[in-house]
């Protein structure tokens, strides 16, 4: 699809996060905004990892989350 054309580098077991971080920042590039194609396909689900490019003006982190967990916390303290 549409994601796949943007960035075909995020083919095989990389999954769907190297597809989004790579549209998410595919026309950046003017803002200094610019990830490594290489480390951003290579990034562990769950480990924070650094997948800027080494000429990106901005530090890029893949930060991993817990949405449901999150929410779950705090749902828990409203019905308190």
């Amino acid at each position: 699809g549409y994601l796949r054309k943007i960035r075909p580098h995020c083919q095989g077991g990389a999954g769907r996060g190297c597809i989004m971080r790579a549209a998410i920042t595919a026309n950046l590039e003017a803002f200094g905004i610019k990830i490594d194609s290489e480390k951003n396909e290579k990034a562990i689900r769950g480990a924070q990892m650094d997948i800027s490019a080494d000429d990106s003006k901005v530090k890029i982190l893949v930060v991993p989350t817990n949405e449901e967990l999150m929410i779950a916390k705090e749902t828990l303290e409203l019905v308190k």
